[in-house]
């Protein structure tokens, strides 16, 4: 998604931003955070559940094939094998509905489609909160940490503050920021949306957190998964 001219472009957006703040910045762009293994297994065991009663409902009898007497019985033994036989059947039809449907789901464009966005959005946000630990950024002095997190695939943005920026800033920049990355992920120069992210959050850090000393660099600040 981002060539090396972008990773330039928005190392300097960091680099200009953290410049004027003791805080840090930090962009990670992850293709797909999960496989989500196991919509297709839930799709399949609902479709294999579901659809054999509601084909008994609209009126196929699997039972059908029991061959009954004048008075409307049979014996035993052939009623008990003809009963079998259509517990078979339908044991056979769900086994085969769950196959399919797993198949199918398995396709990732397919899977996407029917991953719930409720699971999407848990998966994101708790990648995004694992890359903060993993970048070091939980561990400022100032906990004035900022992490920009985007799922291409998942279609889904994060942005992580550390506790003591998020109680001076509030949501409204935040909000700000997230929906310039979703509009620049979604136009053709994806790394404008990150950069004016960065900028709408450098705003934010140095209004409530000027450079203090040194500003120790960690890095480009970004990384592409």
């Amino acid at each position: 998604m981002l060539k090396p001219a972008d990773h330039k472009r928005i190392a300097a957006a960091i680099a200009a931003a953290e410049a004027k703040t003791s805080g840090e910045i930090f962009c990670i762009v992850a293709d797909e955070v999960s496989k989500y293994r196991e919509v297709p297994l839930a799709w399949a065991a609902g479709v294999a559940l579901i659809l054999p009663p509601i084909a008994l409902l609209l009126g196929l009898r699997p039972w059908s094939i029991v061959a009954l007497g004048d008075n409307g019985w049979t014996d035993l033994p052939g009623f008990g094998q003809a009963l079998s036989e259509a517990l078979g059947a339908y044991a056979l039809a769900q086994a085969a509905l769950f196959a399919l449907t797993a198949l199918i789901v398995a396709v990732p464009p397919v899977r996407r489609a029917l991953t719930p966005r409720f699971l999407v959005r848990h998966r994101v946000k708790r990648t995004a909160y694992a890359h903060f630990a993993s970048t070091g950024l939980s561990h400022v002095e100032e906990r004035t940490g900022v992490l920009i997190f985007a799922a291409l695939k998942d279609r889904q943005v994060e942005l992580v503050a550390d506790a003591g920026i998020h109680k001076e800033v509030g949501d409204a920049a935040w909000d700000a920021a997230v929906a310039a990355l979703v509009k620049g992920v979604r136009s053709r120069d994806p790394a404008s949306g990150f950069i004016r992210a960065i900028e709408i959050c450098g705003e934010a850090l140095a209004k409530h957190f000027p450079p203090s000393g040194p500003h120790a660099p960690h890095g480009d600040g970004v990384v592409e998964l």
